[in-house]
């Protein structure tokens, strides 16, 4: 396989299968879906509600089978969990009677490390995230910013090569959001991984992304990409760019598309 090959997914679709004897042929999620997402590129996937994007990160991440078409990472074909992919939730995950620390560690004693290299680890990716003095807190002590923090931590410190994040900040207050995808992109240039995004937020995707799909109203599908080419390095004043705004607009306009096309019962 190429340098440049991160994931690669072939002509999937899926459906959800009805109980026995009602809707046998399920409800369409995915259609034909192809999109090749480069090594360490931060993609963002965008769409109407319902339109597959949490079917597709689940997909890619082996959570759910591939029954139609294919998906494959440098380590091959995916069809099942694996070391190599890890996923950050909207709802933070934590073990909620672990400490940080504990909670950065589970991932590291699960590989059967040895329990003072598990500990130096995950230190060092508790300091990344910015969430040093707060190793023996426990989650419902913490604000829900540095709770995604240690779920982010927890996921890094077991070295995947794909990040796979499904609205990691829906569920945060705006200025926290903020805060969470300016720290995202620097802890991303530091430790480069392949990154795939899910999210509604037009501004979101456009500040974090390299590369932004648009899918379509449900039987979802690539229906667009886009190149931001905001360049690497981001900050407040990325807010108040041209190129940023007009993107957004853009984005928006194919974005709304969509969700009208999904209101109607879609194509």
């Amino acid at each position: 396989m190429t340098a440049d090959f991160g994931i690669k997914i072939e002509g999937v679709s899926h459906a959800y299968r009805g109980a026995q004897g009602q809707n046998a042929a399920g409800t369409l999620a995915l259609k034909q879906t192809d999109l090749l997402i480069h090594h360490h590129e931060f993609h963002a996937l965008l769409g109407p509600s319902g339109c597959g994007k949490s079917t597709l990160l689940y997909l890619i991440g082996g959570f759910i089978p591939v029954h139609t078409g294919s998906i494959s990472t440098q380590k091959g074909p995916v069809t099942a969990p694996g070391p190599d992919r890890s996923i950050v939730f909207q709802n933070f995950a934590l073990f909620p009677w672990k400490t940080v620390l504990e909670n950065v560690m589970y991932g590291l004693q699960k590989k059967g490390l040895p329990e003072a290299e598990c500990r130096d680890i995950a230190q060092a990716h508790i300091k990344l995230v910015q969430l040093s003095g707060f190793e023996q807190a426990y989650p419902s002590q913490l604000s829900g910013g540095m709770q995604q923090r240690a779920a982010i931590a927890r996921t890094l410190a077991v070295d995947p090569d794909i990040l796979l994040m499904d609205e990691p900040f829906g569920a945060l207050d705006a200025q926290t959001r903020r805060v969470m995808q300016e720290e995202l992109r620097m802890i991303w240039k530091r430790r480069p991984k392949t990154v795939v995004f899910v999210t509604h937020d037009v501004h979101e995707a456009v500040f974090l992304a390299d590369r932004i799909s648009i899918m379509s109203a449900r039987p979802g599908r690539i229906e667009h990409q886009i190149d931001t080419g905001l360049g690497p390095e981001r900050d407040e004043s990325t807010l108040t760019d041209r190129r940023f705004v007009e993107l957004g607009e853009q984005i928006w306009r194919l974005v709304r598309e969509q969700a009208v096309l999904a209101s109607r019962g879609g194509l």
